[in-house]
């Protein structure tokens, strides 16, 4: 219902678990579904369901205080997790222009760089609705679903 509605009561909190204080980072941010920290550790990547973007909050540096457009995606993302080589991976629930009939699979996540481009695509059964997908160094991407009652485990083709 708030991808329907383009509600932009979303919130990016900092709790400080030492003191129990939370701050305020970004109000107003339609439906936000997961957030990494970059490799450098300056910005924090937000993935924003609704409008089917991954934004960037700056937590150090000249631009802290500051967020931005990182990534327009091909779908609805949910989770964002590094990669490992200074990008991330988003699982994707759905593509933006999904067509009901036709194709057997779907785009379920894609890999984005640091600049925001899109550098892979995973693609997969239309069954598969994937809330979270991670990549470890073995070369093993293990997705997740809320709808699955399992972890899927890909091994990587390098």
């Amino acid at each position: 219902m708030v991808t329907r509605t383009g509600d932009s009561t979303g919130r990016l909190m900092r709790y400080d678990p030492r003191t129990s204080d939370v701050t305020l980072l970004q109000g107003d941010i339609t439906y936000p579904n997961g957030v990494s920290m970059s490799a450098d550790r300056t910005h924090l990547v937000v993935a924003s369901t609704g409008p089917c973007k991954l934004l960037r909050h700056w937590i150090k540096g000249p631009e802290a205080g500051r967020t931005e457009p990182l990534a327009d995606l091909p779908g609805y993302p949910d989770n964002v997790r590094p990669d490992g080589r200074g990008g991330y991976w988003v699982a994707l629930h759905r593509e933006k222009n999904e067509m009901p009939f036709g194709r057997d699979s779907h785009l379920l996540a894609v890999r984005v760089g640091a600049n925001g481009k899109v550098l892979e695509e995973m693609k997969g059964p239309k069954s598969v609705r994937p809330t979270e997908i991670i990549e470890r160094p073995n070369g093993k991407m293990y997705m997740g679903s809320v709808e699955l009652p399992y972890v899927s485990v890909v091994k990587r083709n390098k």
